[in-house]
Parts: C-alpha cells; structure tokens; sequence
C-alpha cells in the first residue's frame, strides 16, 4: 500500500497526513461554524428576541385546517415572555376561525408578523355570535406587519343585499381594544364582513402603508373605525370600501391622517355624533394631502337629529382633491336612519372651528358645499381657504343653513356662510 502523502502545516510547523489534515480541516469547519452559531444565539439573546413559528406549533398553510390553536398557543408564548417575542405567521394562507389576543402581557414589546394570509370562514354564519375576528386588547406595544387579513365577507354583503332580515351583523377583521403603543404597518384587509379595522379606547396608535379592499357595495364595511381613542395617526394608507373610509367616532382627540387615497366609499366622516344625551365629544382632527375618487361624500361631519351634550371642534382638511366625488364639503346635523327615534328634533351636538384649506377638484352633485347645520346650536367658526369645486365644467353651488364663518382667498363656489 502506498505510503500517505505529506503535507506541510506551516501554522503548527510540522508534517500532517492527508487524511488527518481533512479531518483537521472538518473540525475547524464545525468548530468555526458552532462559534457563528453561538453568535448568533448571542446576538438574539442580547437583543432579547424569541419567534414563535405557527407552523411549528400545528398550523397548515392549506386554508381548510383551523390553524386558531396555534396561533393562540404562539400569542399565550409570547405574552408570557420576559424578552421581547415575535408570532411569526410565514407565507400561505392559513384558515382561522377566530383570534382573541389579550393582554396584559409581561414584556411591552411583541411582534405580530404576518408575511402569509390569514383566513377567515367563507360561512359568515361561524362567527354570527362574535362582534370580531381577530381581536387585540389589554396590551402595551405591539407592532402587527402585514400580510393579509382575508374576512370572506361576500356571502354576508349578497344576504344583507338581498333584504333578507336573517342575516347576521357580521364581525370587525380587526379591532384593537383597550391597549397602547400600538403599530401596524402595512396590513391588507380584504373582504370584511363588517369594519374592516377599529381601534377603541385606545392610545398612541399609528397606522401606516395599510391597503383596504372590499365592493362598493359590500354594508358596512368602513375602513378604519376609531372611537374614543387619542394620538392615533393614520398614513400613506389606500381605502376602497363599500362604507366610510375612515370614521371617526364619539371620544376621539388628536387624530392626525395624510397621504390617503379613498375610493370607492362614503368618504371620511366625523360622525354619526349624537345618537346620546351624554356623548363625548371630538377634537384635535387632521387630514391633509388625501385624494377621493368616485366616493359618495367628501369629508364630512354628521349628527344625529336630536338633543345631545357632544361636540366636534378644532378640524382642519386640507390639501384635499375630489375626482367626480358627491357631496364634497358636507356637514348633515340631520341624521335620522329609517326616520326612528329624531324626526322634529334638532341635534344638540356642537360644531365649531373647522378648516377647510387647498381644496379642488370636481363634484358629482350640483351642490360642492352643504352645511346643514343644527338650528338649536348653529356651526360657528367655519372657515374656507382656496376652495374651488366644478361641476360639469361649471363652478359648483354652495348651501348653508344656520352655518357661520368666513372666507380667504379664492374660494368657488361663492360664500353661503353668514
């Protein structure tokens, strides 16, 4: 048998055989390789981080089996963590019959990362009894990243269409409850059911880069719902709904909204205010730089017809462009559903101080500005900055009705305000 040949191992400054030289060359490799690894086990337990994958605790990405357990199971993990942890829900799409995520948690940061699609039943009849779908309360810091939240809402919007009085109300994709600190960051709705987001009862929320998408005929189905909450910021966002693209409830302060597109919809309306004697009030409202495309309102402000102690004040709009949009400017203090419970009756909530500044485009109804306003508690402080509304080539007309304020600039069409 040939003798082995020699190799020269400068660094040891002595003669190896091939064969121990490989195996001398296997070794560094795993022992370069378990250092890199316990580097990185440093690096993540330096920055305090856990992942809790769904599909390791059970979950299929096939959209048939309930992957609610693991999901569940991965949150109950992460809440009880001392570090900082991420539910990590990776790509396919994963049938979910409901989420109800609650805190408080033991460490203020969790992660909910959705890079696949979450499903909900296609028989809107699963979740008749739930008020939600996926549902987040009692939690201090949580950042969700989107993914795509799939309500399956179709059947429900054709029974509701259809005048059937059998249908259930349906269920929120996504509500965020009685918590703070909280993120979400380029989130896809489609298909609610009913609203597609709510944050209730919040604080310091901020809403980014988040798609909306559901028929313009789908009820119910606003985009973003916040109500009694304060600080919360919605951006760079794109809503195409069947309802309001964004609604503003009782009790919310300093919202800020800007760069968003809506339509189809309703539009953003502050509203419907009043439907209770004791209400709180709005405040601190902004939108700037949006654009609404066929929606059936502009930016408006809506009360119920009848006595209240609420309020709507301090809101500016501005940078606003309407294409073929009706009723741009409007604020209806005349609210009545089915004519129940305030015909004769005047609404008592109180509008004042808002702003409406750089606002052009074209209206889908004869009338680009409608204030009708309450006669028992007149809008006072209305001010219109650079307003210029066509329609059919035309300059819009202006309706104002127990309305006060004033004008600068170019404003089209001409003041109504006394």
């Amino acid at each position: 048998m040939p003798s082995q040949p020699f190799l020269f191992f400068p660094y040891f400054g002595k003669r190896l055989s091939l064969c121990r030289f490989l195996r001398f060359e296997m070794m560094v490799v795993v022992i370069i390789f378990l250092a890199l690894l316990l580097k990185k086990h440093a690096l993540t337990a330096a920055a305090g981080g856990l992942t809790f994958d769904i599909v390791n605790l059970g979950a299929k990405p096939d959209g048939k089996t309930d992957a609610s357990h693991a999901l569940q199971s991965a949150w109950a993990r992460a809440c009880s963590s001392t570090v900082a942890s991420t539910v990590y829900v990776p790509k396919g799409r994963f049938y979910v019959q409901s989420g109800n995520f609650i805190g408080p948690c033991n460490y203020n940061s969790i992660t909910f990362l959705i890079n696949g699609t979450l499903v909900a039943s296609s028989n809107f009849k699963v979740l008749a009894k739930s008020r939600t779908w996926i549902s987040f309360s009692r939690i201090n810091a949580l950042s969700i990243y989107g993914g795509i939240l799939d309500g399956q809402g179709t059947t429900l919007w054709a029974c509701k269409n259809s005048g059937i009085n059998t249908c259930s109300l349906g269920a929120t994709t996504l509500e965020v409850s009685d918590s703070q600190n909280i993120l979400i960051n380029g989130l896809s709705s489609v298909n609610s059911q009913m609203y597609h987001i709510v944050v209730y009862d919040c604080q310091d929320v901020r809403i980014q880069g988040v798609k909306v998408l559901a028929a313009s005929n789908s009820p119910n189905t606003d985009g973003i719902h916040v109500e009694r909450s304060s600080n919360v910021t919605i951006l760079n966002s794109n809503i195409r709904t069947g309802d309001d693209c964004i609604s503003i409830g009782p009790g919310t302060s300093h919202l800020w909204m800007e760069r968003l597109a809506c339509g189809p919809g309703h539009g953003i309306s502050i509203g419907s205010l009043g439907k209770w004697w004791e209400e709180a009030g709005v405040e601190n409202v902004t939108l700037k730089t949006a654009h609404f495309n066929g929606t059936m309102n502009g930016v408006r402000i809506k009360s119920w017809g009848r006595p209240s102690n609420g309020f709507a004040k301090n809101i500016l709009f501005q940078h606003i462009v309407f294409d073929n949009v009706n009723n741009p400017l409007i604020i209806d203090q005349n609210y009545c559903p089915h004519n129940q419970g305030c015909p004769g009756q005047a609404s008592g909530v109180k509008i004042s101080n808002v702003r409406y500044e750089d606002i052009h485009g074209t209206s889908a109804t004869e009338v680009g500005i409608n204030f009708e306003c309450s006669p028992a508690r007149p809008c006072n402080e209305i001010r219109l900055k650079d307003v210029k509304l066509i329609f059919k080539d035309q300059i819009a007309q202006a309706s104002c009705e127990y309305a006060t304020g004033t004008t600068l600039g170019l404003v089209q069409p001409s003041n109504c305000l006394v």
